[in-house]
C-alpha cells in the first residue's frame, strides 16, 4: 500500500528503543495499542508485505493515519503501560475483554480496627480483602446469612471503644460478637475475621476440627446449650462446604482458564480453586478476537483480568502457551508481591479433566449466548417490521430516538436523548441536556428547548461550521448529533407530540422525521395528522420496543437529574453569596468551622475575619438567614 509523507516520515523517525505505541485514525482516534523491546523494527513491520496476508493486519494498517510512540526503562514497564494505554483508549484493533459486568465479591476491610464485612462490586488495592466473584447478589447473601452465624462480625457503624453500656439487638440473637461493650477484645475479634477470610478461601478443616473440640469440651463440661450452639455452627458450615467441590487434596490455590471460539466470537472460562475446592467461576467475552491466534488472545486476557482482579493465585492452570509468558509472569509476581506464580499446562489426568471441564463450560456458555443474540435479533427484526407497518413508515427504524424531562418541585430539569440502533440501546449516543430556558416546571417547554437543541445541532453538523448555543466555537461535530433518526419518540401524549412537530417544521424536517408520542396510561401512540391514537397489541414486539425505549429515556433522565439534585444539594451556601470567593469562604470556615456556626455569628464577629467588611458581613448575615 501508498504510505503518505507523513506518515512516513513518522515511520523514519521510530527509535531502536523499548516502549509503546499509539496508531491513529484520520479522525484521531487510537485504533491500536503495541509494545516492543525495538519499537522501530515493529511498528515498520507492520507495513511489510508479508503482513499484508492477515486480513485484520491489512485492515489496520490502511486505517492508520499517525503514530505516536512513549519510550520506557524495560519490558516490564511497556507491558503495564500497554495494559493501562488500552484501559484508557479501548483500542478496536486490540483483543480487549467485552463484558464490564462487575461481578459482586465479599469484602473484609482489614485495615480498620475492627473490619467489617460487605459486599461490593469495586475492586480497589488498598490493602482491604475480596473473597469470589459470586454469580449474584443473592448467592453472596445466601453465604454470609450463614457465615455470620459462624462468624459474629460487625455490621454496624458505631466508633468501638468496647466502652459502650449496652449491645445492639444483633448480640442479643448472637449475630454479633460485640466488641463495642468489650465482650470480645480486638485481637480475638481480627482473629475471628482472619479465620472468617480463611473459609472463604476454602480452608474449612481447621475452623470444623476447631469447632467440634469445643462442642466436645462444651458437651463433657455439662454445657449443652452451648454444645447445641455449636453444632448449629457446623451444620451452617455443612451448608457452604456441601456447594464446594473438592477438586484437590493438596489444598492448592489455582485459577483454571480455558476459551471456546465460534466464528469471531470467543469465551473466556475462569474456575477459582481455593484450598484445593471450586469456590467460583467467571466468564468473559472477547472482542477483537477475530483471526488473532489462540497464544496471543490468551496473553490479552490474563494481562487484563489480573490487572483488575483482588489477588493472583500460586498457579495459573492454561490449555497452551500464551504469548510473552516469561515477561507475563514476571508482573504476575510483582502482583503477588514478589511470589511465584506459575502458568502451567497440565499434564496429570486431574488437571486436564478440570480444564476439559472449564472448556466444556466455556463452548457451552459460548452457543448459548450465540442462541440468544439470534433470538434478540429475531424479535427485534420482527418489532421493527411491526413498527414500520403501524406507523405507516418508508423503512424499518433502524434508528429510534426517544426524549423524556425528569424535573422534582420545578428544580434541576433534565431532558434525556436515548438512541436504540437495531432495537438495541446505543449507550455511547445518550445525551443529556440541561434545561436552560424554562422557569418552572413545563414539561412542554423543556421538551420544545431539548429538540431545538438537538436539531440545531445536527443543522450545524451539516454545515461543518463552529456548532451554536452555547457550544464551544470549532468543537468537533457530536456524532450523535449528526445523524437523523428514523423515528423521534417523546414521552407524552398530544402535548409533547405537538411541540416536537413545531420543532421539526422549524427545521424543515417534518416530511423527513417521523415522530410518534407514547402516552402511558393506555400506552397509546399518537401521530401527527392522526385524531385517534394507534393501539399496538399488548402482545406486540413493536410495543415492548416502544416501552423499552421510553422506560430507558425515563431512567437516563431521571439518573441525571437525581445527579444534578445531588450537587446542588453538596454545594455550600457560602458559594451562592456575591463577592464571596474560595479565600473568604476558607477563611470564614477557618474561624467558625461550620456554616451553621456563620449563620448564629453577629456582622461585628463575620467583620472580624480577615478579607471580610462591614458590609460584606452584613451582606453574608442576610444572605443566610433567608435560607
Amino acid at each position: 500500500m501508498e504510505i503518505s509523507p507523513a506518515l512516513q516520515a513518522k515511520l523514519d523517525s521510530i527509535p531502536r528503543k523499548t516502549g509503546c505505541y499509539l496508531m491513529k485514525d484520520s479522525s484521531g482516534e487510537v485504533i491500536y495499542v503495541g509494545k516492543a523491546v525495538n519499537l522501530r523494527s515493529r511498528v515498520r513491520s507492520y507495513f511489510h508485505a508479508s503482513a499484508q496476508k492477515h486480513l485484520r493486519t491489512k485492515r489496520l494498517v490502511e486505517r492508520i493515519k499517525d503514530i505516536e510512540w512513549i519510550i520506557v526503562g524495560s519490558e516490564l514497564e511497556a507491558l503495564i503501560l500497554e495494559m493501562n494505554l488500552i484501559k484508557e483508549h479501548r483500542p478496536r484493533y486490540n483483543v480487549r475483554l467485552k463484558d464490564d459486568k462487575r461481578y459482586p465479591y465479599i469484602k473484609i476491610q482489614w485495615g480498620d480496627p475492627y473490619p467489617k464485612v460487605s459486599v461490593t462490586r469495586l475492586v480497589k488495592k488498598n490493602g482491604d480483602r475480596y473473597y469470589g466473584p459470586y454469580t449474584s447478589v443473592w448467592a453472596v447473601n445466601q453465604t454470609l446469612d450463614v457465615l455470620r452465624r459462624i462468624f459474629p462480625y460487625l455490621t454496624c457503624n458505631r466508633a468501638i471503644t468496647g466502652e459502650d453500656h449496652r449491645a445492639c439487638l444483633y448480640y442479643d440473637i448472637e449475630l454479633c460478637a460485640a466488641p463495642c461493650i468489650g465482650a470480645i477484645s480486638k485481637k480475638d475479634y481480627r482473629n475471628m475475621i482472619s479465620k472468617l477470610g480463611d473459609f472463604l478461601n476454602g480452608r474449612t478443616e481447621p475452623i470444623v476440627d476447631h469447632l467440634q473440640e469445643k462442642m466436645q469440651l462444651a458437651s463433657d463440661e455439662l454445657r449443652f446449650e452451648k454444645a447445641a450452639q455449636i453444632r448449629d455452627q457446623l451444620l451452617a458450615i455443612e451448608e457452604i462446604v456441601q456447594r464446594q467441590r473438592i477438586i484437590s487434596p493438596e489444598h492448592l490455590d489455582s485459577d483454571v482458564v480455558a476459551m471456546a471460539r465460534l466464528e469471531k466470537e470467543a469465551c473466556i472460562q475462569i474456575f477459582f480453586i481455593r484450598g484445593g475446592k471450586l469456590t467460583g467461576r467467571e466468564y468473559f467475552m472477547v472482542e477483537g478476537a477475530n483471526d488473532a491466534p489462540d497464544a496471543k488472545v490468551l496473553a490479552e486476557v490474563i494481562k487484563q483480568f489480573y490487572d483488575q482482579a483482588p489477588s493472583v493465585p500460586s498457579q495459573i492452570l492454561l490449555p497452551h502457551q500464551v504469548e510473552e509468558a516469561r515477561i507475563i509472569k514476571q508482573w504476575l509476581n510483582s502482583q503477588r508481591s514478589g511470589e511465584k506464580v506459575e502458568l502451567l499446562i497440565p499434564r496429570d489426568k486431574d488437571q486436564v479433566e478440570l480444564l476439559e471441564m472449564a472448556a466444556e463450560n466455556a463452548a457451552e456458555m459460548l452457543s448459548a449466548l450465540k442462541t440468544q443474540k439470534e433470538t434478540e435479533h429475531d424479535l427485534n427484526q420482527e418489532a421493527l417490521d411491526e413498527l414500520q407497518e403501524h406507523l405507516k413508515l418508508g423503512a424499518p427504524p433502524q434508528r429510534i430516538e426517544c426524549y423524556d424531562i425528569s424535573t422534582m418541585q420545578g428544580t434541576a430539569q433534565v431532558g434525556s436523548m436515548v438512541v436504540f440502533q437495531n432495537g438495541q440501546p446505543h449507550k455511547s449516543h445518550y445525551r443529556r441536556f440541561n434545561i436552560r430556558t424554562v422557569s418552572g416546571p413545563d414539561d412542554f417547554a423543556s421538551m420544545e428547548e431539548v429538540l431545538t437543541r438537538r436539531f440545531r445541532r445536527w443543522k450545524a453538523s451539516q454545515e461543518d461550521a463552529p456548532q451554536r448555543g452555547g457550544d464551544k466555537p470549532g468543537h468537533k461535530p457530536d456524532a450523535s448529533f449528526a445523524i437523523l433518526p428514523d423515528l423521534l419518540l417523546v414521552d407524552g401524549g398530544k402535548g409533547q407530540l405537538g411541540r416536537a412537530v413545531q420543532v421539526l417544521e422549524a427545521f424543515d424536517l417534518l416530511d423527513t422525521v417521523p415522530v410518534a408520542g407514547l402516552a402511558k396510561r393506555h400506552e397509546e401512540v399518537f401521530v401527527p395528522g392522526r385524531v385517534r391514537p394507534i393501539l399496538l397489541a399488548r402482545n406486540s414486539q413493536g410495543l415492548y420496543l416502544l416501552q423499552r425505549v421510553r422506560d430507558e429515556a425515563h431512567r437516563f433522565a431521571i439518573t441525571a437529574h437525581r445527579k444534578q439534585r445531588s450537587r446542588q444539594g453538596l454545594q455550600s451556601p457560602l458559594e451562592k453569596i456575591p463577592g464571596v470567593g474560595p479565600a473568604r469562604r476558607r477563611a470564614l470556615l477557618q474561624r467558625f468551622h461550620s456554616v451553621q456556626n456563620i449563620r448564629q455569628a453577629s456582622a461585628e464577629e463575620l467583620a472580624a475575619t480577615p478579607n471580610i467588611s462591614q458590609k460584606l458581613a452584613h451582606t453574608i448575615q442576610e444572605y443566610l438567614k433567608s435560607c
